[in-house]
């Protein structure tokens, strides 16, 4: 291989997160609604007869289909499906950051307003239960955060003999914060938290 042909594989390769390709990708809306008192975020309570993780509350949206189009036609796609809504029935859709996991997965947020949210029926096999929760609470209440730690456990197999240090080699634990917001005996915890807080920084 020469500098040509080096130049030119570099010059065709699109940079993205190193690994990225093996990553499980997923996509949600942070739902807004009008109403009388303000604005509101949307949340679902995970219906109580799903293997993963039964009864949590989360956003709308699912796991990255190959006939999406991209990112965003995923989000709403899992938003029409959950909510029972239709296209014309969310507007303003707009991305947020994204979140990497430490446990190999990405996923993709947007924000966007729900119209005639008098429609909205909760597709029984997902979702148990929706709520929303004043936009203002969360503008003047920060997250409760906490930490945890992942120790770094090497298999049997590892070859220590191959790392300076061997056996003795200081591994550096990951520290992982988690967020929690409480509303009205609602618990909102996790990555749904961590994109939220994400959303209400943006509009701070």
């Amino acid at each position: 291989m020469n500098n040509e042909d080096i130049t030119k594989k570099l010059t065709l390769h699109i940079p993205e997160i190193l690994g990225s390709g093996n990553f499980s990708k997923y996509a949600v809306l942070v739902p807004l609604i009008e109403k009388e008192d303000g604005i509101h975020v949307l949340f679902e309570e995970r219906s109580h007869k799903l293997r993963r993780q039964p009864g949590d509350i989360c956003f709308p949206g699912g796991k990255i289909d190959k006939l999406d189009h991209d990112e965003q036609a995923a989000a709403l796609r899992e938003t029409y499906e959950e909510l029972n809504l239709r296209k014309e029935d969310i507007e303003n859709v707009f991305p947020i950051d994204y979140l990497v996991s430490p446990f190999g997965m990405i996923v993709y947020p947007y924000a966007g307003f729900v119209r005639n949210h008098q429609r909205i029926i909760p597709n029984p096999a997902e979702v148990e239960t929706i709520f929303t929760v004043p936009l203002s609470f969360f503008m003047e209440k920060p997250p409760e955060i906490y930490h945890v730690e992942y120790k770094v456990e090497p298999h049997a197999n590892f070859p220590h003999d191959l790392v300076v240090g061997g056996e003795n080699y200081k591994w550096q634990p990951k520290q992982m914060e988690e967020y929690f917001y409480l509303y009205n005996g609602r618990v909102i915890w996790g990555m749904t938290a961590k994109i939220l807080t994400h959303f209400i920084e943006i509009l701070r």
